[in-house]
């Protein structure tokens, strides 16, 4: 057995070193500038194979062989050196990734910004891009910093786009209507609070940062509040939105006064206001953990939550109202959607082929289609990413089971579970890009104007 187990480790690091040496290959290659591409092509190409090398050599030679080798290499285990393993791997791996990103977004410049792709997608302006990233990334990575900068950028990243969505949403220019509009901010909004509270100051903090003045109890106490309400906020606006698109689509009466500006508004603040009051007595679910020089240190839920039959009734109230009544409210308002639009479809199409008109274009059916691919991709992203949380809290009510007595497999999939719930508060600033033509118009001018300031940035301070 253990014969076995050091031939398929010989095999491993056999296949890695394969990698490392086509990859060195592909470098000298593309350094040649044969192959057809333009230099600032060449030069991200490099770049991200320079990076990959470097994570290969990085990653086989300084840490999978010590380990495995351990009387061979005892001095490159001293916590020193590993240190220095630790932040050249991290920083490597970042390079690699972002010299990805970078990438991206030079083809993207190519292709759809054709006045600014001649100043930005030069050689020189690679070069400064790929330096800066490359000094940014190692000589940030050292602490417990390294050991998450990957997943702060990705948020960081997305808090980003969440704030241009917001600000581009709120100019009005997307060729939505006022009421529409307003759900869709407010619903980017609450998505921003749930990254902010639930992942930042909760998940972030837990797993890099375990003693800072945010662990204090009073503290985490209005954090707990504060992700809860959010959370609710952002689901429940989803509810009030496919209401709205359902009212808009199958109950035309009711339209010109339901489906308005100051509608929505009432609707969203007085939703907004009811979860925030049902949240507040998660206040009280919370019990220190430890007590030092007099300072509640730490939140775990009290006993009496699980017992008590006053907390046990407001937990199923809390659960009915997320995720199991809105999870079902969605599925209902666009099944009645759908039958809907296939009924008035099949009419229409039935009067337009005994009218004169049958081959001009029907501009209401083309306008319900954009509400319609816009609604089903929010509701349809909320359904499958949430999917996981309900089917496991289906699953221990109904097996009589308490998550505190998961199996690994069981917790694997709990925690599946809310990565992919928070997940759900990301996806919406895309799905907007991927639907909305005018939204891709708006955020392209956003992004052309930033790299556009960048570029004479640049420029200033080479000259």
């Amino acid at each position: 057995m253990k014969c076995n187990v050091e031939n398929y480790e010989l095999m491993h690091f056999a296949r890695k070193d394969e990698e490392r040496q086509l990859n060195l290959v592909t470098i000298v290659i593309l350094s040649r500038g044969k192959c057809g591409l333009s230099k600032c092509v060449t030069r991200y190409l490099v770049a991200m194979a320079a990076a990959d090398l470097l994570v290969v050599i990085i990653d086989l030679i300084l840490r999978q062989i010590p380990i495995t080798f351990h009387s061979l290499f005892v001095f490159v285990l001293e916590i020193k050196v590993s240190h220095i393993h630790a932040v050249l791997l991290y920083a490597a791996t970042d390079c690699s990734v972002w010299f990805t990103v970078t990438f991206t977004f030079d083809r993207f410049v190519a292709i759809c910004c054709q006045r600014l792709k001649t100043k930005y997608c030069t050689e020189k302006t690679a070069a400064v891009v790929l330096a800066t990233v490359t000094v940014l990334f190692f000589f940030t990575e050292n602490g417990p910093l390294s050991l998450s900068s990957n997943f702060q950028s990705l948020f960081l990243l997305i808090l980003t786009v969440n704030l241009i969505a917001i600000v581009i949403l709120s100019r009005g220019k997307c060729g939505l209507s006022t009421c529409t509009i307003r759900y869709l901010v407010a619903m980017a909004a609450a998505d921003r609070l749930v990254i902010i509270t639930e992942v930042v100051l909760t998940r972030i903090n837990y797993y890099y940062f375990p003693i800072s003045f945010l662990e204090i109890t009073p503290v985490c106490r209005v954090i707990a509040v504060l992700t809860r309400a959010a959370i609710d906020c952002s689901v429940w606006f989803t509810v009030t939105f496919s209401f709205d698109r359902f009212v808009a689509i199958c109950c035309m009466k009711l339209k010109t006064k339901y489906c308005t500006g100051k509608t929505a508004a009432v609707v969203l603040a007085t939703t907004c206001i009811l979860l925030c009051l049902k949240d507040v007595p998660f206040y009280l679910t919370f019990e220190p953990v430890e007590i030092i020089d007099n300072l509640p240190w730490f939140c775990n839920l009290k006993t009496s939550y699980f017992t008590e039959p006053g907390w046990v009734s407001f937990n199923w109230i809390d659960t009915i109202l997320n995720p199991l009544l809105p999870f079902t409210l969605i599925l209902l308002l666009n099944a009645l959607t759908v039958r809907h639009i296939l009924v008035s479809s099949r009419v229409r199409k039935g009067l337009r082929s005994q009218s004169k008109g049958d081959n001009r274009n029907d501009t209401e059916m083309e306008s319900r289609r954009k509400s319609v691919i816009l609604l089903f991709a929010i509701s349809g992203s909320f359904i499958l990413l949430w999917l996981t949380t309900v089917a496991d809290f289906l699953y221990y009510n109904i097996a009589g089971t308490s998550p505190r007595d998961y199996n690994d497999s069981l917790f694997t999939l709990q925690q599946v579970g809310y990565m992919l719930q928070n997940l759900s508060s990301c996806t919406n600033t895309f799905i907007y890009a991927v639907t909305q033509s005018k939204f891709r118009e708006q955020f392209k001018s956003a992004v052309k104007y930033h790299v556009t300031l960048i570029t004479k940035l640049i420029n200033y301070n080479n000259n």
